[in-house]
């Protein structure tokens, strides 16, 4: 890359907004060494432009080198990106201790009925579950399908308290806090063992879909699903059926085929269903996260190294 243009502003597009509120993320920004600017839909940008989105947008192939700001960069036409030249990179490795907190929280949420008590609480009621619901994660198995940072992540948090984590990837190299690993061809096999399983795959043409009826079938029905992927990984008519039909037990998820979930879902009326509105990588310290992974991909686009995280 040496033979490419320094980059002399830094575009940050509206969009981020979605996210992180866009003041914090330019304070962050604040040790760059050029001009950090927000722009809108109409912006002309030349190949001495950097630009953070949260969204594509077609303009942004005209410059220097294009950040998305989310792991899922699926949205990005990456072929039109390899055709002009222009770097795209994205912001996973960054997710691993904020997702897999969330995880963490909604197995022991399900494991201690913490979300039927909130409920019972809203209706002032005193509730008492039957004997046989509440039980303790540790000793339980995990199946983590997706070992990358996310799934990483969950899989340091669920050894942690104690469970038996186990994996889904295509390589069967170690991992470290999980005890056995599977490859994709033997994915029944890895989640008829496990009382959570975890989809924490990118979203591709293979992954779509990735659970549907016969995979759902294969859990036990004691078994909880937690989507951290993308929506389309999970086939959301046949999470429904199984619910209903009691299949499994239930499911938390953070990511839905269309967002936001909307009102006629009815996903929102299962009591075992627990939803959170896409924010398992927020927290009050994510415009810092997003800063420094932006300023170390800037360092090296300027001094002409391989840029971390690049997609396209």
């Amino acid at each position: 890359m040496s033979d490419t243009e320094p980059l002399e502003r830094l575009c940050v597009h509206e969009s981020i907004d979605e996210k992180v509120p866009i003041d914090s993320f330019l304070d962050a920004l604040d040790d760059l060494p050029v001009p950090v600017e927000v722009i809108g839909e109409d912006a002309a940008l030349d190949e001495t432009d950097a630009v953070a989105s949260y969204r594509p947008r077609d303009g942004f192939l005209d410059a220097g080198w294009v950040h998305c700001l989310r792991a899922g960069y699926d949205e990005f036409d990456t072929d039109a990106y390899e055709r002009t030249g222009t770097p795209l990179t994205n912001s996973t490795g960054i997710h691993g201790t904020t997702v897999g907190e969330l995880v963490a929280s909604y197995m022991l949420m399900f494991a201690r009925r913490m979300h039927v008590y909130r409920d019972q609480q809203n209706q002032r009621q005193w509730y008492d579950p039957p004997y046989e619901q509440p039980f303790t994660v540790a000793g339980e198995t995990v199946c983590i399908v997706g070992l990358g940072t996310i799934g990483r992540g969950v899989a340091e948090y669920a050894d942690g308290i104690g469970m038996d984590v186990i994996g889904v990837r295509r390589s069967d190299e170690d991992v470290r806090h999980v005890s056995t690993i599977y490859s994709p061809a033997d994915l029944h096999a890895a989640i008829n063992e496990a009382r959570f399983v975890v989809a924490a795959v990118p979203k591709t043409p293979e992954t779509e879909g990735m659970f549907s009826t016969a995979e759902l079938e294969q859990m036990r029905n004691d078994a909880y699903l937690i989507n951290v992927a993308r929506g389309a990984v999970v086939d959301q008519n046949a999470l429904v059926d199984a619910l209903k039909d009691d299949v499994i037990a239930g499911a938390g998820l953070d990511v839905f085929e269309t967002e936001p979930l909307p009102e006629t879902s009815p996903l929102w009326d299962f009591e075992e269903v627990i939803i959170s509105p896409h924010e398992g990588s927020t927290t009050n310290r994510y415009h810092h996260d997003l800063a420094e992974l932006v300023e170390e991909i800037f360092d090296q686009y300027q001094s002409g190294d391989p840029l971390r995280n690049r997609v396209a």
